[in-house]
């Protein structure tokens, strides 16, 4: 069921102001000696009727496309279920290492992460993700984004390396908790998925669990290959989230299947009105009604004289 209705209707009130000056604004006639007078009165009469009558159509049309008048077609509330999650990935040296596929041998850590993890992006449907990479040093390839194709693309050019061949894990969470601190979501989490020790980070750990419990973040820590699983299984306790070790392709295709599972908080939804604006029905209106009035008035001026 259509609804019409104005988003400016305050501007009918120009129409009391018309009226009112019309009454009271009255310019003075000039007078003219008009020869054949008789035949001028009689064209007169004909047609100011017409003219009177086309002049407040004009302005009454003209006021209506300036008040806005719009078709309500649908509103819509769209909420959204989701947390804000960090996905925070390891590019160091070692992530090129062949063998944790044990279906294609020839396939690195890095390659089965990115595949992995490019399946799990879209899965979060009503989730805000971001994106960060490690090695020496971190670097965020994506902010929070509702984007998830655009997400996928970035993945693509991540490789081994591409911020050096060491590994920072704790830098790399930290700068994951600045991504999230000015969150609004319930529910903030990091996915850190490592194959290394940390032996480039400048942060020191207890620094970092402050942070985590100051800004109530997760970690779900994901090691893979040879790790410390010490401090893997620390930073995933003290921020009340939960460690994982994968030791083959299925085994990480499993975990992430798990996190899959997280629990959803509430994001305030938005409302959307979709709306059809009508303005340039009466703008047209009025743009012919005007080139007719002229039109009347000129042929009247042409026929008196």
């Amino acid at each position: 069921m259509f609804n019409i209705n104005f988003e400016y209707p305050f501007v009918f009130l120009l129409i009391i102001i018309f009226i009112l000056c019309s009454i009271f604004c009255k310019k003075k006639a000039p007078t003219y000696i008009v020869p054949h007078l008789n035949v001028f009165n009689k064209s007169k009469g004909k047609s100011y009727v017409l003219i009177f009558i086309l002049q407040y159509l004009i302005i009454v049309s003209l006021i209506i496309a300036l008040a806005s008048p719009i078709k309500i077609q649908n509103t819509k509330i769209i909420k959204k279920n989701g947390i804000d999650i960090v996905l925070s990935i390891d590019s160091s040296g070692s992530m090129n290492k062949l063998g944790f596929n044990p279906n294609n041998q020839y396939q690195t850590r890095f390659q089965v992460a990115k595949e992995i993890i490019k399946d799990f992006i879209p899965k979060r449907i009503s989730d805000n993700i971001a994106l960060i990479v490690f090695g020496s040093s971190v670097m965020m390839a994506s902010p929070l984004s509702f984007d998830k194709e655009a997400q996928s693309s970035i993945i693509n050019y991540f490789d081994v390396g591409i911020v050096g061949t060491e590994t920072a894990i704790v830098d790399s969470l930290a700068s994951s908790v600045n991504i999230l601190k000015t969150s609004k979501s319930k529910s903030k989490i990091i996915i850190l998925l490592t194959d290394g020790e940390d032996n480039a980070s400048k942060i020191p750990l207890g620094i970092l669990i402050k942070l985590l419990k100051k800004h109530q973040i997760k970690v779900y820590t994901i090691g893979i290959g040879v790790i410390d699983k010490l401090m893997l299984n620390k930073i995933a306790k003290d921020s009340k989230g939960k460690s994982f070790f994968a030791y083959s392709k299925n085994d990480l295709v499993q975990i992430y299947q798990e996190i899959d599972t997280l629990e959803k908080s509430t994001i305030k939804g938005n409302k959307i009105i979709l709306k059809e604006y009508l303005f340039f029905y009466p703008l047209f209106l009025a743009i012919i009604m005007l080139i007719l009035k002229k039109k009347k008035k000129n042929k009247d001026y042409s026929y008196g004289r």
